[in-house]
């Protein structure tokens, strides 16, 4: 029996795949509890449209994140704090804090989670900080640390 899913099911399939299972398993289980439609014409083309949308939406989505990696691949971020005489700061400066000032200065609104920063900068200089923008797609920013003065 075919049956088009609404929810996740486990072990069985997410939502709006289209699945073969057991007769009794479909309609005792999945239709009756609302978790499924039966399998015929209309509610397989109907879901199979609706993946094809879900498809375009996330190459969408997708396209977008491949424009903003390259966008803060072209952008330097400069970020004035307070240190001493040797370089050091005082304080540091975290994920947050760029994310911050990224979108203060530049427009850029990422979430602090996506900026890839293994460990606080404690000194003044330049890094690069990789941002996660989509499963699978970075960019780099350039972050200028100096000392206030």
């Amino acid at each position: 029996m075919k049956v088009v899913l609404l929810e996740d099911v486990l072990n069985v399939g997410k939502a709006g795949d289209i699945v073969n299972v057991k007769d009794g398993y479909g309609r005792n289980f999945l239709i009756k509890n609302k978790k499924g439609l039966p399998g015929t014409k209309e509610n397989i083309a109907e879901a199979e449209r609706q993946q094809e949308l879900k498809r375009q939406q996330q190459a969408e989505e997708k396209q977008a994140a491949i424009e903003l990696a390259k966008t803060i691949d072209n952008t330097t971020l400069k970020i004035v704090e307070k240190a001493g005489e040797d370089g050091k700061l005082f304080g540091s400066v975290t994920s947050k804090d760029i994310a911050e000032a990224l979108e203060k200065a530049e427009g850029i609104k990422v979430d602090k989670r996506k900026v890839a920063l293994d460990s606080p900068i404690r000194n003044v200089g330049r890094i690069e900080v990789r941002i996660k923008t989509y499963a699978g797609v970075e960019g780099n920013l350039t972050v200028v640390v100096e000392a206030a003065k």
